[in-house]
């Protein structure tokens, strides 16, 4: 059980509590609470900082992804890191002891399940509010996080989520990692009408749930061209699922890589012109 976990990439806790910043907890539209952890950045001259929001695979939590926690607030971002309860581990071990490892599948499927996450953003979002008014908002989200960024940003599903809490493309960018292609939550077509700024990021050896790591190149074929050129994609060389989930074999060598290329992403949209940095070897870039 647990190396279906892994190959899903599923980030389980593990890291210490030193580097939280604050611990939050706020109601959500369904009066639930939402918790997650604050990270604090750094605003222009003492204005309000940007904001980035971060969406956890199935079966982690708000104290996986220590490296892109850091590195967004080390840019100046106020960084909530969430925890979705429903979405949560306890949720995913439940499923895959009645289902196996297609119980990862189960959860990823469940449109509740992914409203719950949708939630848990627009929850994220009215207390970020409430603190200041960020000039700038990304959303991002790795696995089943990655399917939550683009269900917000407006990408269609096939599962029978809700629009709202679909669909509200309340952010000025977005970013996805390790995004699924058309067959589970999506069908062919989905990411047609998406318009904002994003950039899909996975890897050579990120496998999908609906088949190979080409699987996953499919939603940025499918978005339309941007006059800004704020439609990347990036394919990292060696990168599992994993790798992005901040607990692969290589993780020294290719944060920085994930990292940087979100940053030059950022950094491209609210200049308004998303030009391609420096090639890498081991980062294949593209943008349209």
């Amino acid at each position: 059980m647990r190396k279906w976990i892994a190959l899903f990439g599923l980030v389980l806790s593990g890291c210490g509590s030193g580097w939280a910043q604050r611990q939050v907890e706020a109601p959500r539209g369904d009066g639930k609470l939402t918790p997650f952890l604050v990270f604090a950045g750094k605003g222009d001259g003492g204005g309000c900082a940007p904001l980035a929001v971060f969406s956890h695979g199935a079966g982690g939590s708000e104290r996986g992804y220590r490296y892109i926690a850091d590195a967004l607030s080390g840019m100046g971002y106020t960084t909530i890191m969430l925890d979705h309860r429903e979405s949560g581990m306890k949720p995913l071990l439940k499923d895959m002891r009645a289902e196996g490892r297609a119980g990862i599948k189960e959860l990823v499927v469940d449109p509740t399940a992914e409203q719950d996450r949708l939630l848990d953003v627009g929850a994220a979002l009215a207390w970020a509010d409430k603190q200041c008014k960020a000039p700038f908002k990304v959303l991002l989200g790795h696995s089943m996080g990655g399917i939550t960024t683009m269900l917000e940003a407006g990408a269609k599903d096939q599962i029978g989520v809700a629009a709202p809490p679909a669909g509200q493309d309340r952010f000025d960018a977005y970013v996805a990692l390790s995004p699924e292609g058309p067959g589970v939550v999506f069908a062919d077509g989905a990411w047609k009408k998406i318009r904002k700024p994003m950039y899909t990021l996975s890897g050579s050896l990120d496998r999908g749930l609906s088949g190979g790591p080409e699987t996953r190149l499919i939603p940025w074929k499918e978005m339309p061209a941007t006059s800004s050129g704020c439609h990347w994609s990036g394919y990292l060389e060696g990168a599992t699922h994993m790798s992005f989930g901040g607990r692969g074999m290589e993780q020294g060598k290719l944060d920085p890589v994930i990292t940087g290329s979100i940053g030059d992403f950022l950094q491209g949209v609210q200049s308004g012109r998303c030009t391609l940095p420096a090639a890498r070897p081991e980062l294949k870039l593209e943008a349209k």
